[in-house]
């Protein structure tokens, strides 16, 4: 009896031995969600320009990191890529004149920036030119790559000093506030001629200078009323389209000319 006892404790001894130690459980890392009221804007003709207010939340933000204020957001409201070309100017013989281009691909059409604080007080400029991040760090692409580079970097300065100079490429320093340790409000503003067609919004999430994640949602910005009505009419039936305005052309012109003759 006594050796059954002694067996007993000794096998619960070597299961206790046996036993995996107890790991701690790791938190689960930061992540960012943004919102947007509408997945659709619609604009007419009078459209003077808007401020777009994106609602976002941190998800599993550090209590200590977010009461000393170490979260930073970025949100870019970007618009559909397509190609631009940039035209230099020079006079010649007392007239000005197109004589160098140079065309870039899938170039944003628009991009708006929010920040919670300047660019440079949030991370390190290296940081932004890996995540493509801020109208000066975008990517123009060239069609020729051949070209000399410092012909591609003068024309690449021009485009943007054009874009922002035109309200499509801005930014707005304090437009992300929090308004609370994890829901924000980011406002970005809408130029008078921002482009119609599918733009991307994107929240960039910074903890103490370093990128956490970034999420993202998709917006359409169409025209509405006669406007829109012209620009579906002018795309789906191009022919027809054309047909009519140089008939209603040719008919303005001779009604001009009955109106306006000297008998």
């Amino acid at each position: 009896m006594a050796g059954s006892r002694a067996f007993a404790a000794a096998v619960s001894l070597s299961m206790l031995f046996a036993l995996p130690p107890a790991t701690a459980q790791t938190p689960p890392a930061e992540s960012i969600q943004i919102g947007l009221s509408t997945d659709a804007i619609s604009i007419t003709a009078g459209f003077s320009g808007a401020d777009l207010t994106i609602f976002g939340s941190l998800e599993n933000p550090d209590p200590l990191v977010a009461r000393q204020g170490r979260y930073d957001v970025i949100v870019v409201l970007e618009g559909p890529p397509r190609p631009v070309v940039v035209r230099r100017k020079d006079r010649v013989l007392g007239v000005w004149i197109n004589l160098e281009s140079e065309t870039f691909e899938n170039v944003p059409v628009s991009y708006s920036v929010a920040t919670t604080r300047p660019l440079q007080d949030i991370a390190e400029p290296s940081k932004y030119k890996q995540l493509s991040l801020g109208a000066q760090n975008l990517y123009m692409k060239p069609a020729d790559e051949t070209d000399s580079p410092a012909t591609i970097e003068e024309f690449t300065a021009a485009l943007r000093d054009r874009k922002a100079a035109t309200g499509l490429y801005s930014e707005n320093v304090g437009g992300v506030q929090f308004l609370s340790q994890n829901l924000f409000r980011a406002t970005v503003r809408l130029a008078p001629n921002v482009p119609v067609g599918t733009h991307k919004a994107r929240a960039f999430l910074f903890k103490s200078g370093l990128f956490i994640k970034e999420s993202s949602a998709q917006l359409e910005i169409r025209k509405s009323g006669f406007e829109q009505s012209v620009f579906r009419v002018a795309h789906d039936y191009s022919f027809l389209y054309g047909v009519f305005a140089v008939s209603l052309a040719m008919l303005t012109g001779w009604l001009g000319r009955l109106i306006f003759r000297k008998d």
